[in-house]
């Protein structure tokens, strides 16, 4: 994990620049980094961006304490899992981590509400659809056990009429979100948040 601490750190650096108390943390990965709008987006519900690049839904269970020490928040949003398949994890794996993720969650805030952003269908890792399907069915399962989670599907929305993921959300590497794709996510998160 070693290789994630330079962003590590500079998260650390971020909360101590804090001049007030976020309301909303989004961690995760990469499609949480490259959120460049989100503070505007979520305006209403006062968000940090807590992302690092290439992180894992393993990594993010192993830096939890440490990213998220001195925050109150009302909410959390996480999206991972990609990079953890994208590495030649199981789904399974990746369920574990999930479920880590949320014991942690519930011990450093209690049960605030908990939003996970399922994992998006992308043209550069569509040869592995069966198991980014499988592992969004195990953890939307999982979610529906834990009394403060929330499932936010942006998988389905991102598909074309024939199943195939949709182009136009994505940037040329086929895998990160283009302003389109953020746009999308912005009004599936949104709808959720206000509905919970």
């Amino acid at each position: 994990m070693f290789w994630y601490e330079d962003e590590i750190k500079h998260l650390e650096k971020q909360r101590q620049e804090l001049t007030s108390q976020p309301k909303s943390l989004f961690y995760g990965s990469s499609s949480i980094r490259l959120w460049k709008n989100l503070k505007t987006d979520f305006s209403e519900y006062a968000p940090i961006n807590l992302g690092f690049g290439g992180s894992t839904l393993a990594a993010c269970t192993w830096f939890f304490d440490r990213v998220m020490s001195d925050y109150k928040p009302e909410r959390l949003v996480v999206y991972a899992g990609d990079n953890d398949l994208g590495d030649g994890r199981h789904p399974e794996e990746v369920f574990l981590f999930f479920q880590q993720l949320a014991t942690r969650a519930e011990k450093h805030f209690g049960l605030i509400p908990c939003y996970f952003i399922s994992l998006k269908p992308s043209a550069a890792r569509w040869h592995m659809a069966d198991q980014f399907h499988f592992t969004n069915l195990i953890i939307s399962a999982e979610v529906k056990n834990l009394p403060n989670w929330h499932w936010i599907d942006v998988y389905s929305a991102m598909l074309t009429a024939d199943g195939k993921p949709n182009a136009s959300y994505f940037l040329e590497d086929g895998l990160h979100l283009n302003p389109k794709g953020y746009q999308l996510w912005t009004a599936i998160v949104k709808n959720a948040l206000s509905n919970s």
